[in-house]
């Protein structure tokens, strides 16, 4: 895997570390290296793995010379021995290290300075220990001033260092006016030269300031010690007191209990009463100190970091927008979660979290690929060794594990910040694919799939396999929570060599209530590696443009496929919504497998490198990003169970009262799941067979309703309609479509099911 891009270098402490490219020779150029800044010591190496074992250089700063040559280039060098020529990624970056460099430069000079003296300590030294007081404390007190006076030390390296450059820019300043500039130029310079000089003013204030806290720390540490000493005696004493209560709570409930139980066998068992009682006392001592300590965990459990209050700790502008409706969407799935047994919300059976293991079978694959030459893979019968017990239906249904997304969306009153939900939903579906490389068994066509979790989670799905060849299916959810979505989808794949790509086709639509937006998109292409060598892996390509037909607004997604030679992580995904003028308000940032995160833009700009087509790259200044989605973790043994989610395994689950068309009342999908493959093979024949039987009779159906008017090519070869849905033209895009028609839910609640084929 590539490294990841350069980061900007981050302080631990005392020691700043980031990568910087060095000049290494006229050959190779400028080289990425991983520096380390320490103890006045710039050290680099090649890694960050070889800072345990191999150090490329070392450079003392004491005596080191730092100077700047353009933008990004800085060098650094002791007097001719070692001369880095060293380059950032940006200005700013560079301007970070040469202000770390500069410190550590004044800090190595003054430690080499007192390191020539008699050994003097700090001057603003820890008071002694006074007789009669703790060692241990007074030694927490003088560490926490040789700490304070390490800081103030700091902020008067600082000092100097603001003094220095102060004076050389007030020289500059003094150079500019002497030019005897006049008129808005010779103002401005004047204005910059007081606000200089106020700048030295203030930030020698703030050290004399931060001096006079340190004075006023020691003259009063002994006060605070002796309070702290105290405070401590205090909590000891009612520890004991606490100690003696439940010992004398148990030893009244044992003798209430001897005295209850008296009897003339009493006397024969005093010999051992005494021992039992010491070991119940000591039981229910440990218990008593044990419930104690595990009750503030018991208060912090609620508090959960998702539901923290970002309006106090947000920026000004993005506040007013986002945080009205976070506030609104995080406080419902807190009620829901915490709801009691009785609430309604509470699913009425608790779905199964296990489905038995996958077999481990081996298959002849050349004896399958062999058929596959020159023919079209969806008309290949293929064993269920490939496969996993669910069927396409409901792999489509699987799209709603995260439909909390959508949730969040209808709530949105900007839709803008809405079009950001909409997008990391779309995201959302490939998070299930990382390790799932079994194919869904191929629906019969008539064959449906409900999802009825409205009591749970408020939605109704219906999925009807309306077309056989092409395949095709139809989906149609409705949520009580105030939005409606539907999707037709027909797989093209295509099969070369040594991958397989699988391109979904057809047009998803959500439509929310709140203000009618109407959203559309498609899905990018899944490409399986490594089919006939090696170990299978899935990867996510293409692009997605997420489109509010309502407002006009536009989010263009962008899948990047797998390199080895690329830098940037694996399985990303960047985005940008843009309004219906092309302005953009919101960047999109993750990964398909794992999260997403959306970024107020402020302000954008041309700029940075050009592209791979020449054209300049685009820069937004954005506020702090926030976490939109995230995957949730695979339940305990997923490898053991096709690395199935949480829903993913309930959705097989048997269930009363559904369609004799459903999914979970296929018979070789069912045998498959109980790990009986070879029955189940026999039996997919079996339905395939009755299957293609059912197709020839309604060929020879619509043949005799032919007229004689009538073509041989023009008339239709297949009579087959859809029970749930209708086929109608798409007012938003043009295409010809499925939508559902409803009825369903009705006839379920009435339990007959008298229209529905026999495909089973």
């Amino acid at each position: 895997m590539s490294e990841p891009k350069t980061p900007t270098p981050t302080p631990a402490g005392d020691t700043y570390k980031g990568w910087v490219f060095k000049w290494t020779n006229y050959i190779k150029g400028y080289q990425r290296r991983w520096f380390v800044l320490s103890n006045g010591l710039l050290s680099y190496y090649r890694t960050q793995a070889e800072m345990g074992h191999t150090c490329r250089g070392t450079i003392n700063l004491a005596t080191a010379t730092i100077t700047v040559d353009d933008a990004c280039n800085f060098v650094i060098s002791n007097g001719g021995a070692q001369t880095y020529h060293l380059k950032a990624s940006c200005e700013v970056e560079r301007q970070r290290w040469i202000t770390a460099l500069e410190l550590a430069k004044a800090k190595a000079a003054h430690m080499q300075a007192e390191s020539d003296d008699s050994g003097d300590d700090f001057s603003l030294s820890s008071p002694p220990v006074a007789p009669g007081q703790g060692g241990s404390h007074n030694s927490e007190v003088q560490s926490a001033l040789r700490t304070l006076g390490s800081k103030v030390e700091d902020l008067s390296t600082c000092n100097d260092l603001i003094s220095k450059h102060g004076s050389a820019l007030q020289r500059s300043l003094s150079e500019l006016d002497s030019l005897r500039l006049t008129g808005e130029a010779g103002d401005k310079i004047r204005q910059v030269t007081e606000r200089a000089t106020l700048f030295r003013i203030t930030s020698n204030a703030m050290i004399n300031a931060c001096r006079d806290f340190l004075t006023l720390a020691q003259a009063h540490s002994k006060r605070w010690q002796k309070a702290l000493q105290a405070e401590r005696d205090q909590r000891v004493r009612l520890e004991e007191t606490l100690e003696q209560l439940a010992k004398q709570h148990n030893h009244l409930e044992r003798a209430f209990r001897g005295a209850a139980q008296a009897n003339a066998s009493a006397d024969n068992k005093s010999a051992a009463g005494p021992g039992k009682g010491e070991a119940s006392d000591e039981d229910d001592e440990n218990e008593f100190f044990d419930a104690m300590e595990e009750a503030p965990e018991f208060i912090t459990v609620p508090a959960d970091p998702q539901f923290h209050k970002r309006s106090s700790s947000n920026v000004s502008g993005f506040n007013s927008e986002i945080c009205p409706d976070d506030q609104s969407l995080n406080e419902e799935p807190l009620a829901m979660n915490q709801e009691s047994p009785s609430q309604e919300l509470v699913p009425l059976k608790k779905r199964r979290a296990r489905i038995p293991d996958k077999p481990n079978y081996s298959l002849n694959l050349w004896s399958i690929m062999k058929n596959c030459i020159g023919k079209e893979l969806s008309k290949i019968p293929m064993p269920v060794n490939f496969n996993e017990p669910i069927s396409m239906l409901q792999r489509l249904s699987e799209d709603l594990e995260y439909h909390e997304l959508l949730d969040k969306a209808a709530k949105c009153h900007s839709s803008l910040e809405q079009m950001c939900y909409v997008a990391a939903f779309s995201v959302s579906s490939y998070s299930t694919t990382v390790h799932r490389t079994g194919k869904p068994f191929n629906p019969l066509l008539g064959e449906t799939y409900e999802l009825d979790r409205r009591r749970e989670s408020g939605y109704r799905s219906l999925c009807e396999q309306v077309s056989h060849h092409p395949p095709a299916a139809a989906h149609h959810v409705i949520s009580d929570r105030g939005w409606t979505l539907r999707q037709e989808i027909t797989v093209a794949s295509k099969f070369r060599g040594k991958y397989l790509s699988i391109m979904p086709l057809g047009t998803i639509h959500a439509i929310f209530e709140k203000g009618n937006n109407h959203y559309t998109w498609k899905k990018v292409t899944t490409t399986v590696h490594n089919i006939i060598v090696g170990k299978l892996w899935i990867d996510q390509s293409g692009e997605i443009d997420v489109v509010n037909h309502t407002t006009g607004d536009r989010c263009h997604l962008k899948f990047a496929p797998y390199s080895y030679f690329s830098r940037d992580v694996a399985r990303k995904v960047t985005g940008v919504v843009m309004d219906k003028d092309g302005k953009a308000h919101y960047v999109l940032s993750g990964t398909w497998d794992e999260k997403m995160e959306f970024s107020r833009v402020m302000q954008s700009s041309r700029g940075g490198e050009n592209g791979t087509e020449g054209k300049q790259k685009t820069v937004y200044q954005t506020l702090k990003a926030r976490e939109v989605w995230r995957r949730n973790p695979l339940p305990d043994g997923a490898e053991t169970m096709y690395y199935f989610t949480s829903l993913a395994l309930t959705l097989n689950e048997p269930e009363e009262g559904v369609a004799p068309t459903d999914s979970r009342r296929r018979p070789d999908q069912r045998l498959m799941e109980d790990g009986r493959w070879e029955e189940a093979n026999a039996e997919k024949q079996r339905l395939e067979e009755k299957q293609r039987i059912a197709r020839r009779e309604r060929e020879r159906e619509a043949a005799s309703q032919r007229t004689s008017s009538q073509s041989e090519e023009g008339a239709p070869h297949d009579s087959y309609q859809a029970l749930w849905f209708d086929r109608c033209e798409d007012p938003i895009t043009g295409e010809q479509i499925h939508i559902y028609k409803g009825g369903y839910w009705e006839t379920k609640d009435r339990g007959s099911w008298e229209g529905c084929p026999d495909i089973f």
